[in-house]
């Protein structure tokens, strides 16, 4: 998970981010096929980007806590980059020596654009290379802005508040997304995708 964590987002919305990574890591916990194969890494980025969740077994997953700096720029496209590196050191690619671990799912959340145009360009081309069972994006508020996320990936949502229930709605959706590619998950081929809640619009 790729979440935005800039100035833009500090007060109501980072801590109802906050409450619902907490709420969807416990409801992940009470499924048994995700308790037993799920890993989610935690990768914020506002000025800088920071690891805060390395890839971490569901069972012994602890909810991180999100914090955002006064004011800066949002470096998405570096978000990316850090992304790639991670997924290239801890993700078992699959060989005929060995079983890789299934394809992962990428979320990312923000409330604005990327700070680093021509960074994120560059990823974007990049990371295409990396074969994701699923990239969603999600907007989130007013001044979000869809149409870089559209070039990143061809799921794109709106939240069209930052409020506590959305963003709760939306981590719910998260976990049924992931619960739904623990169930069947592949080495090979891409999941489809739960509807959304009410709170969500799809972006064509």
């Amino acid at each position: 998970m790729l979440v935005d964590t800039s100035g833009s987002m500090k007060g109501e919305p980072i801590a109802a981010a906050n409450n619902g990574l907490h709420s969807m890591i416990a409801t992940l916990k009470q499924d048994p096929f995700a308790l037993e194969s799920v890993y989610i890494s935690i990768i914020s980025f506002d000025r800088e980007v920071k690891e805060i969740t390395p890839l971490t077994a569901l069972e012994t997953l602890q909810p991180p806590v999100l914090k955002t700096p006064e004011s800066g720029p949002t470096h998405m496209g570096k978000a990316l980059e850090v992304l790639m590196q991670k997924i290239d050191h801890d993700v078992i690619k699959n060989c005929p020596e060995q079983k890789g671990d299934w394809r992962p799912l990428l979320f990312v959340i923000t409330d604005g654009k990327p700070s680093d145009k021509a960074v994120y360009k560059e990823m974007i081309e990049k990371i295409k290379n990396y074969k994701f069972a699923a990239i969603v994006a999600c907007a989130a508020g007013q001044d979000a802005h869809t149409e870089p996320l559209k070039e990143l990936t061809e799921h794109v949502y709106t939240l069209a508040t930052m409020d506590g229930a959305s963003f709760t709605q939306f981590f719910k959706w998260v976990s049924q997304s992931i619960a739904q590619g623990s169930t069947n998950g592949t080495t090979s081929s891409s999941i489809m995708l739960p509807p959304p809640p009410s709170e969500m619009s799809v972006v064509f």
